[in-house]
């Protein structure tokens, strides 16, 4: 039974692809200790963390070719889990193995499904194209072990009010919280749109476009529950068209954002912003980088300030958060669509004991 705020059948992001090599990684997702390795394939492993004979953490141990191998007594495991050695004995017990978890590599992440394998559909992975869509240039990056429950990064993201304050003098802007929003949501995702148009264009969009004047602007935030974000951003020469389709005359970015729950009071943040002009130019993809990750003065570390301080807040006062304001109303949407995701879990019978599977996949 599930009693946890995230929901155990789905896909989380655990790593970049090319962060698993063929070498043990360790990765807590969604309270689950796990062991992660690339075999001699290609293919990833995910396993849990802890030795079937007397727990210690696998990733204390090393692999012999494509097999785990317990730092302890000795105990070798493949990459379905099942115990294929042990010490001194002939014979394998055959109840011996660890949970293998369902891991895919897509669009440049490494997706593993915590629940329950039987449920693990590729199909169900988040769209993320933008990642690796030669349309689109953009480096990427993560927040590991991020100290915030990982809503209130979904929070933050379906309610960009707060770049007028949090971010002024980079992409801030006061028209953000004076024009009206549109709100929508189907059973498993809630975008949020929202036109400005005559502005003039925030300092990080202005060096984007490259020519002065007014611009309109645009936020089209898809929210996909439980945790992933896609941000549809951009401005163009103002009354050109962009509000009807026509993104001719401006530049667009997409923020992508897998934000993948930790414990309770932690998170993984897999970032990336890309853009859709000087695909080539790598200069480019270095300062926008840098524009959100730059020694704590980038726009997604002044985020993690405020979201670690507000986690910590949280924890401090004894009143049930929040008390909510129209702006809050994509935020409220996708709350309700992962409580009822959690709740259609904790309803599900306890389940027979699983049996170790793991299902790899490339695309």
């Amino acid at each position: 039974m599930n009693t946890t705020s995230f929901p155990q059948n789905a896909w989380y992001a655990a790593a970049w692809d090319h962060e698993i090599k063929h070498e043990i990684s360790k990765r807590t997702l969604c309270n689950k200790e796990l062991v992660l390795y690339r075999r001699t394939d290609g293919d990833v492993v995910a396993l849990e963390d802890a030795c079937w004979h007397r727990l210690l953490p696998l990733s204390m141990g090393k692999l012999n070719g494509d097999n785990l191998v317990c730092g302890y007594h000795g105990l070798e495991f493949d990459g379905n889990g099942r115990c294929v050695y042990m010490p001194s004995q002939e014979t394998v017990n055959p109840s011996a193995c660890v949970r293998s978890f369902p891991a895919v590599e897509r669009h440049r992440l490494v997706w593993v499904w915590p629940g329950n394998p039987a449920l693990a559909d590729p199909d169900l992975i988040p769209d993320f194209h933008w990642n690796d869509d030669p349309a689109w240039a953009g480096e990427g990056g993560t927040f590991y072990s991020l100290k915030c429950n990982y809503q209130l990064v979904i929070d933050n993201l379906m309610d960009l009010t707060h770049e007028t304050y949090v971010h002024a003098g980079s992409i801030g802007h006061e028209a953000i919280t004076r024009v009206p929003f549109e709100v929508g949501h189907t059973d498993r995702e809630v975008t949020i749109t929202r036109w400005m148009k005559d502005i003039d264009a925030p300092p990080f969009w202005a060096r984007q476009l490259g020519r002065e004047g007014l611009v309109d602007r645009w936020h089209i935030i898809h929210f996909q529950a439980p945790s992933t974000v896609a941000g549809d951003v951009g401005v163009a020469v103002a009354g050109t068209g962009a509000p009807e389709g026509d993104r001719s005359q401006g530049v667009s970015g997409f923020f992508l954002a897998a934000i993948t729950p930790e414990t309770e009071s932690s998170c993984h943040y897999f970032w990336n912003f890309v853009r859709d002009h000087h695909l080539d130019d790598q200069r480019w993809t270095t300062e926008l980088h840098l524009a959100h990750v730059n020694d704590g003065n980038g726009v997604y570390e002044q985020d993690v300030d405020v979201l670690e301080a507000q986690q910590k807040a949280i924890e401090r006062h004894a009143r049930t958060p929040f008390y909510n304001l129209n702006i809050d109303a994509a935020a409220l949407w996708a709350r309700r669509l992962i409580e009822r995701m959690v709740d259609a879990e904790r309803e599900e019978q306890p389940a027979v004991e699983e049996k170790p599977v793991r299902l790899v996949s490339r695309s």
